[in-house]
């Protein structure tokens, strides 16, 4: 099949989250397939266009009663192997030629997003007459290309008009259905659609305009990336007054879990811990690894106490209100009452921030980095024995699946991707591979990890054994990209 991937986002060149890792690293598994793959993407002012092959001549893009002009570099993506992955940028300064993808510190939501996607999913059609190659599948990702299926079905695929995109089918993946773009009514004029299509294509929520409201109305196909997560958002707790559009898609709605890299997410051959370690040596590999992170965060070595990871946004969806919260949160109490260590990567809100660096001032079992290092977050995952994400929901999750790659036991909430990558502890039969929680509060934060602290120090082989159970799954992307197939084909049917 020929696969359009038209994302906001892709690994390495623009990045905020897990979308820019899951679009290039599902381009790369569907070529290994023998699928034609290609990807569009915006060229923001920091991709550097000396690095970049320039199309031939501008490409106009009809919008709003006018055309704009672009210009459309390309480059082949990074490690795409035998079947080279072409990335097509669309070059556009008023829109792209600034600091941003989506906002910036001081303004975190521009403005014009509406009229910038709008311009960047109308321009993946005109890249297509540029190259002379039609996809059989339009795949979008979120709202900032969620308008994509609804040119596809009302401009270019309507009823009864045949044309290049005739037969072409489109799939929309939400990736976190808490990010919707919604905007002001004003913006749609720009998308030269028509107000009949405002209504019927489904943009309409509470007299704004909703972009991903219009795209799950218009695919051909739905999925999220977890099976669990699907189910979650049919629901008014986790639909974000959206579940009632994907109950009404339920039969074109399904959930696909995320891969992960295992180029980059490899005991056997990270480059970023002291020693390699596989299934077979995973013992003294970690040893190794858990030394170094008590080294590289001022914590003396001790093998025989628990160390917890921790890499997270510092927000609210990933339950550091809960663990953090000053007067409330567990953190204190886990690392006052248990003979633990504890670990932190990340950054975010100022209160939060601010929290945990008041906590690794007064306790002598809590570190913290506020930021983001590579590096860092490959040695928490080597060099932890338990890794925790008590996260409010979670679509699909990746640091669990890496921590149980590098042998950490992840100690989680019960939800969403979460639920379907970690099986718990039965400490009848020893079975499972983590450790989990039903309700987000304080307490049942603290008795989970208390259950965790409990086995490591009463049930060490069965922690031994979850260990290694945990490195033998696959969390490959082979495996998912071959239900991402399954997926097209049954919109091309």
């Amino acid at each position: 099949m020929k696969i359009l991937m038209v994302s906001s986002e892709a690994q390495p060149y623009a990045k905020t989250g897990g979308l820019a890792d899951m679009v290039s690293a599902l381009s790369i598994a569907l070529a290994k397939l023998g699928h034609d793959v290609r990807i569009v993407m915006p060229r923001y002012y920091n991709i550097d266009r000396a690095g970049l092959d320039l199309l031939e001549g501008p490409v106009g893009v009809p919008m709003g009663g006018r055309e704009e002009w672009c210009a459309i570099y390309s480059a082949v993506l990074p490690d795409s192997g035998k079947r080279p992955i072409p990335v097509y940028f669309i070059d556009h300064e008023q829109f792209f030629g600034r600091e941003g993808i989506y906002g910036t510190p001081w303004e975190p939501d521009f403005l014009d997003n509406p009229r910038r996607f709008a311009f960047f999913c109308r321009s993946a059609f005109q890249l297509c007459r540029k190259i002379d190659w039609f996809p059989d599948i339009l795949h979008s990702h979120d709202w900032p290309s969620a308008m994509v299926n609804v040119y596809l079905k009302f401009w270019e695929r309507p009823m009864g008009k045949e044309g290049e995109f005739f037969k072409t089918a489109s799939v929309l993946t939400v990736h976190n259905l808490g990010y919707q773009g919604i905007y002001g009514k004003d913006n749609y004029a720009y998308a030269g659609l028509g107000w009949d299509v405002f209504y019927n294509a489904g943009f309409e929520d509470w007299d704004m305009m909703n972009l991903l409201k219009a795209g799950l109305y218009s695919a051909d196909k739905l999925n999220t990336v977890s099976p669990h997560y699907a189910e979650e958002t049919k629901t008014q707790a986790h639909g974000f007054h959206l579940d009632g559009v994907l109950r009404y898609r339920s039969a074109d709605y399904s959930g696909i879990l995320n891969g992960i890299d295992t180029a980059v997410w490899n005991p056997a051959g990270d480059g970023y811990i002291p020693q390699k370690y596989t299934v077979s040596n995973a013992a003294k590999g970690k040893a190794r690894a858990k030394e170094a992170l008590q080294d590289s965060f001022g914590l003396p070595r001790d093998k025989d106490l628990p160390l917890i990871g921790m890499i997270t946004r510092l927000t609210g969806q990933k339950g550091v209100g809960q663990l953090f919260g000053p007067g409330h949160g567990s953190a204190w109490s886990i690392c006052q009452d248990m003979k633990i260590q504890f670990v932190l990567l990340g950054s975010g809100e100022s209160w939060c921030e601010n929290e945990v660096k008041s906590l690794a001032s007064r306790l002598p079992n809590f570190r913290c980095h506020i930021g983001y290092r590579e590096d860092l977050s490959h040695l928490i995952e080597a060099g932890s024995d338990f890794f925790l994400m008590p996260s409010l929901y979670e679509p699909c999750g990746l640091n669990q699946m890496y921590s149980q790659a590098y042998g950490a036991l992840p100690i989680v909430r019960n939800t969403g991707g979460l639920t379907d990558t970690v099986e718990n502890f039965d400490q009848e039969t020893g079975e499972g591979t983590g450790f989990m929680f039903d309700e987000l509060n304080p307490q049942a934060i603290y008795n989970t990890v208390g259950w965790a602290v409990w086995a490591w120090y009463n049930r060490r082989p069965q922690i031994e054994a979850m260990r290694l159970r945990g490195m033998k799954k696959d969390f490959s992307w082979e495996r998912s990209a071959k239900k991402y197939a399954e997926l097209y084909e049954s919109c091309l049917r």
